[in-house]
């Protein structure tokens, strides 16, 4: 069992560095097989040590989204980056971008819809640049993206048009929707290929090579890695995993997790409670669609069920035999906000003991 020694304060976000490399491992090895690049949304673990890891593993480049995730990562050495996020300010992004580009081998921005297109038209004349865009397709989740086969046209053409700021390089879906209850994955990741294709095969012009097609979910991806057309998949939290992808989408085991939070318990004020001291400013305020933000690591039946500021509140079976002083690891609902409301990671090795930290390089990187 993961454990952190006394001295160490909680709470504290443990990786657990055996699992981490595999979980890097299986699906880069989905992606290799299958022939197509992995570009893992590093929105995730926001972690140059953890960006070094899927890079040497292989994979292509990074997705980001923001400018200052990219541009804290690049310590890391990735040289190809895709900002999968609408860029649309000149005044505090375009010096931003051209420094970027410069830095990298390849840099890909999004599309997203016609006035964003416009927008961003504007940050890239200002920088100087023409660089590739994958243009986004809703496929369902309804946030960015053309709606609809018509709307795929128009937008692929408004990048033609502005061929000197920009050339379209392949289309891109999130299918967060599959993280839904009773959703069976495989199905999602068919619908949003069969989408992605439509408006492929609906924009395509005579003699130009169809762009490719770049799905993105760490549910679907391994799904959509082996689907024709696909050129690249962008997952992020399956590099450490949660709640959302274990237990309630089945995308890996919960063993396989390899991010916990580990609490102490500082107070029994009643039979059936014990408060921890992770609240919402540690798990965030995500929770799976029971109400759980997280679950003990180690098979204990211990939920957290209600959070204030600085206090977890745990129930179950197992609560009343918790002890004040107590640590206990638990999975949250959901890794990403947790990975950016710590300033490190604390790295554990197979026996448990702890072999150092890791910052979170990018932490609070949203502009």
């Amino acid at each position: 069992m993961t454990a952190v020694p006394p001295s160490v304060a909680t709470p504290r976000v443990v990786v657990d560095a055996a699992k981490l490399r595999a979980n890097i491992e299986r699906m880069q090895g989905v992606c290799t097989r299958a022939g197509v690049e992995l570009w893992p949304h590093a929105k995730t673990h926001k972690s140059v040590e953890v960006a070094r890891r899927q890079l040497a593993a292989g994979a292509a480049g990074l997705t980001v989204a923001k400018l200052g995730e990219a541009e804290a990562l690049l310590p890391s050495g990735v040289r190809r980056v895709f900002v999968a996020y609408p860029l649309v300010d000149p005044e505090t992004q375009a010096a931003r971008l051209r420094a970027l580009a410069g830095s990298l081998d390849e840099l890909v921005v999004a599309v997203t819809s016609e006035p964003q297109r416009d927008a961003l038209s504007g940050v890239l004349a200002a920088a100087g640049l023409r660089l590739p865009v994958l243009m986004a397709v809703d496929t369902g989740l309804g946030r960015e993206g053309a709606r609809g086969l018509e709307a795929a046209r128009r937008l692929a053409d408004a990048i033609r048009r502005d061929g000197e700021r920009m050339w379209l390089k392949g289309l891109f879906t999130h299918e967060g929707y599959a993280y839904r209850e009773n959703v069976r994955r495989e199905e999602v990741a068919r619908e949003a290929h069969a989408a992605l294709l439509a408006a492929r095969d609906a924009l395509a012009l005579p003699g130009e090579e169809p762009p490719g097609l770049w799905p993105g979910s760490s549910v679907t991806s391994a799904a959509s890695a082996g689907m024709p057309g696909v050129a690249g998949v962008r997952p992020g939290a399956y590099v450490f995993g949660d709640l959302w992808l274990s237990r309630l989408t089945g995308c890996m085991a919960f063993d396989e997790v390899a991010l916990t939070v580990f609490a102490t318990v500082v107070d029994r004020p009643e039979p059936g409670l014990a408060l921890i001291d992770a609240g919402s400013k540690t798990f965030s305020s995500d929770k799976t669609p029971d109400g759980l933000s997280a679950v003990a690591a180690d098979g204990r039946d211990l939920n957290v069920v209600r959070l204030s500021e600085e206090h977890g509140f745990v129930t179950g079976a197992d609560a009343d035999a918790l002890r004040v002083g107590e640590r206990v690891a638990f999975v949250p609902a959901h890794v990403c906000p947790v990975v950016n409301l710590a300033d490190e990671l604390t790295v554990v090795g197979a026996d448990g003991a702890t072999t150092g930290t890791w910052r979170v390089d990018a932490r609070g990187r949203v502009r």
